[in-house]
C-alpha cells in the first residue's frame, strides 16, 4: 500500500520557511516583500483563488493586495494597470489570475511583467532560462511537484520518470526541472500510443493531463512514486485527480490524493517564489 503524501503538511513547512526568510528580509530592508493579484471580473473561483492567495501572503508576513478590476476592462486599461505595477519599486511579485474576461488577450499582458517580478514563471525568458538551466521564476505547481518528491524521499538522479501533460504550466516546466536534477524523462500526452507501457517503465510519473482516473492501477510499476496534478469529476461529481487513486495505492510506493496533495503545494510556491524574487531585485544577503 502506497504511502500517501500530504501536501497540506508539506505546504505548511515550505510556508514556515518563507516566514523565517520574510522576517530576515524585512531586518535587511526595512519593508515585507510584496506579492500583487490582478483580478478583471468576477469569476467565482478566481474570486476563492486571488482570495487564497492574498490571505496566505499576510500569513507569512508578506504585503498581499488584490487588484479587483471591472468585468468591463479594456485590454489598453488592464495593460495599463499590470504596467504601472511592472514599475513600482516596491512590488516584488505580480500574478494576473487567468482566465481574463473574454475579449482580453492574455498574451500581451503577461509579457508585460517583468521576468523579475514574474511570480507565476510565465514570461518567456523565464522558460527559456529554465530550459537553459539558469536561474529564473518557474511555475509554482511544477516547482510543487518536485519538492512534494523530495520530500518523500524519491530518488530523481537515474530515475525514469514519465509526465504525463505538455502544458507550459506543469508538464513541460516539471520535465525540464526533472533532467536537471538527472532524472531520464519521457513526455507524454492524451494522444500517446501505448500509455500503458511507458507507465509500466517509469518510477515515477506525474500526471498532469486533465483527464479524470486516467492512470490506471494495473499500468502502474509496483513501488512508482505518483504526482497527481489533475483536479477533474469523476461520474458522481465528486474531484479526483488523473490517477484512479484507489486502484494505483494498491501498487505505489508513494501517491498524492486529490485533493490535498499538490493543490497546496501551488500557493506555497508562489509564497516562496515571491520571497526570491524580491531577495533577487534587493540582492539580499
Amino acid at each position: 500500500m502506497a504511502n500517501v503524501l500530504d501536501g497540506k503538511a508539506v505546504a505548511q513547512k515550505v510556508r514556515a520557511e518563507v516566514a523565517l526568510g520574510v522576517e530576515a528580509f524585512k531586518r535587511q530592508f526595512g519593508r515585507a516583500p510584496s506579492l500583487h493579484v490582478v483580478l478583471a471580473g468576477g469569476d467565482p473561483a478566481s474570486a476563492i483563488y486571488v482570495r487564497n492567495k492574498e490571505k496566505a501572503a499576510l500569513e507569512v508576513g508578506m504585503e498581499g493586495k488584490v487588484h479587483r478590476l471591472s468585468e468591463t476592462i479594456s485590454q489598453v486599461e488592464l495593460e495599463r494597470a499590470v504596467s504601472e505595477l511592472d514599475n513600482d519599486p516596491n512590488v516584488d511579485g505580480i500574478l494576473v489570475q487567468l482566465p481574463l474576461p473574454k475579449g482580453l488577450d492574455e498574451k500581451p499582458i503577461l509579457e508585460l511583467i517583468r521576468p523579475a517580478k514574474d511570480v507565476d514563471g510565465f514570461h518567456a525568458l523565464n522558460i527559456g532560462a529554465l530550459w537553459s538551466g539558469l536561474d529564473g521564476l518557474v511555475p509554482c505547481t511544477a516547482r510543487g511537484c518536485v519538492r512534494l518528491l523530495d520530500e518523500a524521499g524519491v530518488k530523481l538522479e537515474g530515475a525514469r520518470a514519465l509526465v504525463i501533460g505538455r502544458s507550459n504550466l506543469v508538464g513541460k516546466p516539471v520535465a525540464a526541472l526533472l533532467l536537471a536534477r538527472n532524472a531520464t524523462v519521457t513526455v507524454a500526452h492524451s494522444r500517446s500510443v501505448n500509455l500503458a507501457g511507458l507507465c509500466a517503465e517509469a518510477d515515477i510519473i506525474i500526471a498532469a493531463v486533465g483527464r479524470a482516473k486516467l492512470v490506471r492501477g494495473e499500468w502502474v510499476k509496483p513501488g512508482a512514486a505518483v504526482i497527481d496534478v489533475g483536479t477533474n469529476k469523476d461520474e458522481n461529481g465528486k474531484q479526483c485527480g488523473d490517477v484512479d487513486f484507489a486502484a494505483v495505492s494498491e501498487r505505489a510506493g508513494v501517491i498524492t490524493p486529490v485533493p490535498g496533495g499538490v493543490g497546496p503545494m501551488t500557493v506555497a510556491m508562489l509564497l516562496e517564489n515571491t520571497l526570491r524574487a524580491a531577495s533577487a531585485r534587493l540582492g539580499a544577503g
